[in-house]
């Protein structure tokens, strides 16, 4: 098991003043500074750099291979030295590890993506949103109430930056939540809030004698099913539209009932309120099992940092009243379910935390 982050870090003061400042600058200048970034990484700055590793490269050199004006390379590289992403050495620039992994990190393309595609626009509503407790944001994308029945109607761009931020996380726990549900031998499988089929795919390709049903909005269930004939899985899963929010009855037949980056799409009382229609449905005898992600059990502070902002983009725009939560905000509202944990596991994928839960 990984090491949690040390949460004794936010009890104190960790800034000198002169550090603080220079941070303070940064917070005053982040929007622009992240725009001059996006800037280095389309036009082909930061991967010309790239190819001299620790060599770097000279001025000239960069005039003569980088499509821009001699001002507009000049102004980039002094902000990209003052943002640390490159170093000077011997009158070269040199790509520094900042920009290495603006370049090559996955996680942090899939975050800058969903960032200027998905929330860039949108967070000038913030305040509104967070004032009503509406996603206010959403009105850049179109008349909704809610992003997900927007899913397939948003921008080709903002589309495909939320699914591969969407996917980026989950698909690398799934194999690792993988050995411990099949643990349980489950023979028919409830997958709430299942998305674009991804979960209920994955198992049904690794466990050949469990029957998965998929339980979700219309909307998404249109884009699972679509996936689903695609695998050629449809003997294997089945779909189930329902509103978890207002239905009152449930099917009933499931051993596991499985979430997963579900409950954070909702407010702790609908958290509760759709733990409740589980409690009241489910066997006595099946087993909820929950996969989150918790900004409190994060092996680093980077992980931390990036739930709490990606928090804002649930209130900005998802649906104004959800965020990814303290693992404990998840005990109570199981607790006021009628729940009980049995098992937690953490370390999965980029910081998963998987929990096993009963009726009490």
């Amino acid at each position: 098991m990984r090491k949690k982050n040390d949460l004794s870090r936010y009890n104190r003061e960790i800034y000198s003043a002169l550090d603080a400042i220079t941070e303070a600058q940064k917070i005053a200048f982040s929007p622009i500074l992240f725009q001059a970034v996006q800037c280095m990484r389309n036009e082909g700055l930061l991967s010309y750099l790239d190819q001299f590793n620790q060599q770097g490269a000279k001025i000239e050199d960069i005039y003569h291979n980088v499509k821009l004006s001699t001002y507009a390379i000049q102004l980039l590289l002094d902000v990209a030295l003052s943002m640390h992403i490159i170093y000077l050495k011997d009158n070269h620039y040199v790509l520094g590890k900042v920009g290495h992994y603006l370049l090559h990190d996955e996680m942090t393309r899939v975050n800058f993506d969903f960032t200027q595609d998905v929330c860039y626009e949108a967070m000038l509503h913030l305040q509104d949103a967070l004032k009503t407790g509406k996603p206010s944001g959403l009105s850049v994308f179109g008349d909704w109430k809610t992003i997900y029945p927007a899913l397939s109607q948003l921008p080709e761009k903002a589309q495909k930056s939320w699914f591969e931020f969407d996917h980026f996380y989950s698909d690398r726990s799934f194999p690792l939540a993988f050995p411990h549900i099949k643990k349980l031998k489950p023979k028919h499988i409830y997958d709430l809030g299942g998305n674009t089929g991804k979960w209920a795919m994955y198992y049904a390709n690794h466990d050949p004698d469990a029957k998965i049903t998929i339980l979700d909005l219309p909307e998404q269930i249109k884009l699972a099913e679509d996936n689903i004939e695609q695998a050629g899985l449809q003997s294997r899963i089945s779909c189930y539209p329902v509103n978890l929010l207002t239905a009152t009855v449930l099917p009933n037949q499931a051993d596991i009932w499985w979430m997963s980056q579900f409950l954070d799409c909702f407010s702790e009382e609908q958290i509760v309120s759709i733990l409740s229609l589980i409690h009241q449905h489910m066997h006595d005898d099946a087993t909820l099992c929950i996969m989150e992600l918790f900004w409190d059990r994060q092996p680093f502070e980077a992980g931390a940092l990036s739930l709490n902002a990606s928090s804002l983009y649930f209130s900005c725009l998802a649906n104004g009243n959800s965020r990814f939560y303290h693992s404990k905000v998840f005990y109570q509202c199981l607790n006021k379910a009628g729940f009980h944990v049995e098992q937690d596991i953490d370390g999965l994928g980029f910081g998963h935390t998987l929990l096993i839960c009963k009726k009490r």
